[in-house]
Formats: C-alpha cells, structure tokens, sequence
C-alpha cells in the first residue's frame, strides 16, 4: 500500500472515529438529561418519600372506623414470570400480573375478594438495576413488584404500595406464586368447568371458542385466566371479568373435589408450600384455606368486588385511574367497623 492510500486510509478512520466520538458525547449528554429529569420529577414527589402511614382509625363523613381486629388483609400476586421465584436483580424479577386482597374473617370463618387492576396508577418505589432505592412515583402498580428481588423484597414494596392505594390499610400478609402455576391448582381441583365468553381464546386452544364450556385442563387454565388482546385498548381491565370467573368456577370446583377426597385441601398447601413466597407460616395459610373451604360463602363473581375508577388510554400505555372515595367505602366496609363510644 502506498503513502497516499495509507493517508486516505488514515484519514477516513480518523473521520469515522470523529464521528463516533462527536455520538458518544451526545448519547452522554442524552443520558445526563434523562437522568437529571428523572431527579427533577422524584424532587417534585417528594410526599412520596415517607412511609405508608397504616391507620388503625379513619374519620368519614363524620363517623370515626376502626380497624375490624378479626378480618386480616392478605395480599395475593399472581407474578408474570416463569422458573424459580429465586432472587433476581431489580427490574427483572417478573410483574404482579393478578392482585387482589383476601379479607379474610377468622372468626367467622369467610373470606371476601378485593381485586386491583395491575394498571392501577399509584405511589411506586423505584430503584436501579443495582437496587438502590430512587424514590417514589406514580406508576402503574404492576412494576411495584418488578422494582425488588423477585421474592420478598417485590412483595413489600407491591404491599407497601396496596396500602398506600387504600388509604393506608395495613396489610397483614402476602402470598405470590408464578402464574405459570394456575395449571397445576387447576387439576389439583379435578379441572374447572367455565363457559368462554371472550373472543379470540381460540387462537391459543381450539376447544376455548366463544361459546363453548368447557373443563379447563392443565394448560387451557392458565390461557383462560391470562389471554387477552393487547391490540385492544384496556384488554388488562377487561380480562379481569374472566379471572372473577374462573375464581368462582374454583372454588365451586376445590369444594366439589374435597367432599369427594378429604385431603384435597392439603395437597393444594402442599404445593403452595413448595412454590410460593409468603411471609406466612403454614398453619396460618392451612386454617385460613380450610376456612375458605369450609365457608358457606361460595365467593360469586356478583361478591368479588373491584376497586372503583376509569380506563384512560394513552399514547404508550393503559392507565387505570381510581376512585379515591369509592375504594375508602369498600375498604371500610370490607375491613373496618364502626366505633363505639
């Protein structure tokens, strides 16, 4: 190679690594600016910063509600991830895809269900991908999980976030499995018999046509209770109409398997045991499992309640904005009572 194509040689590296050089200097400045704004709006959220003040007493309209000392709050997350709940680093340990409350009654031995679209827009704790804490934001209650370790840490911080939505209820305990699990507790229950009403399951089972009944087998459970058409707007609010049902087709179907087999209900534990994370101990869940069990309460869709609010479509993403007044009056009739001078 001659001197004068070696100096063309050397001459178009030098541009290109100008070029490269002149990128990274503005990627850098991008960067710096997305962060600083960042900054700005968790500045600008500085309420957030403290934490949940759990009441025990709420003043409304006019009346003074305490804490009902034998309904216990028990949060279940259904997290959208597969394998092992083993400890992840933050934003990679899966979504809360299914939450609801357990108001669970141990004296009267009842349960009833609160449900909490994952789109719900709320107080969030955010971190890095090294964990550190950011602050707080509102954002949409699903990532609350994601911003933790994927076992108990994800767990507190989507609690702390339930109770801060609902006016600072104390939560007195979680549960969180994969929903890639809803097959197994399917067939635990000896298969679950629901009618499809939602266009479209079709494509992931031929026997889920609209329409149809069917008793969902392994897999066909999981597609029921977690299909939906994201290329329609609001599809996570509108799925949630099937998980009422296939949670009232359960139970009709775990209450019709252990009046045939007595230790159905402890096969279910069993598993619960194995493939769960939960800050409650196994004769907690057992007794409050058997009392739902046992419970004359059948948990209908007409009894599942859903916290009250709007769909709002964005240019990104679907928001679920809250009734703040409507979610107080269902969580005071569902945990609190009226005092007593």
């Amino acid at each position: 190679m001659n001197r004068t194509i070696k100096k063309k040689v050397y001459g178009v590296l030098a541009f290109l690594a100008g070029i490269v050089f002149l990128w990274f200097v503005w990627y850098s400045m991008q960067l710096y600016k997305e962060k600083m704004a960042a900054r700005e709006r968790l500045n600008q959220t500085v309420s957030y910063e403290t934490s949940v003040m759990q009441k025990e007493e709420i003043t409304y309209q006019g009346k003074v509600y305490e804490r009902n000392p034998s309904i216990k709050a028990i949060l279940f997350l259904g997290v959208d991830s597969s394998g092992d709940m083993e400890v992840k680093v933050s934003g990679s340990g899966g979504q809360a895809d299914t939450i609801f409350l357990i108001a669970y009654n141990a004296a009267r031995e009842t349960a009833n269900l609160l449900m909490i679209p994952r789109d719900t827009m709320t107080p969030i704790t955010l971190t890095d991908l090294s964990g550190n804490v950011l602050g707080k934001d509102r954002q949409h209650l699903t990532l609350a999980y994601a911003y933790g370790d994927g076992r108990e840490l994800s767990c507190e911080r989507t609690s702390e976030a339930v109770s801060e939505l609902l006016h600072g209820l104390r939560i007195d305990g979680y549960m969180a499995m994969n929903t890639t699990l809803i097959g197994e507790f399917n067939d635990l229950a000896g298969g679950v018999t629901v009618t499809i009403e939602t266009d479209g399951m079709e494509k992931r089972d031929p026997a889920l046509k609209k329409g149809e009944t069917v008793t969902l087998q392994g897999k066909q459970a999981e597609i029921f209770v977690r299909y939906r058409d994201i290329s329609i707007d609001n599809s996570a609010i509108e799925r949630m109409s099937q998980q009422t049902q296939y949670l009232e087709a359960y139970m009709k179907a775990v209450k019709e398997q252990a009046a045939k087999d007595d230790q159905t209900i402890v096969r279910i534990m069993d598993t619960v045991e194995k493939k769960m994370i939960t800050n409650l101990s196994k004769p907690q869940y057992m007794e409050m499992g058997k009392a739902i069990l046992n419970s004359k309460n059948t948990l209908t869709r007409e009894e599942i309640r859903i916290i009250p609010g709007e769909t709002v479509v964005t240019n990104l993403y679907d928001e679920f904005h809250h009734d703040p007044e409507g979610t107080l009056q269902i969580v005071l009739e569902l945990f609190y009572r009226e005092k007593q001078d």
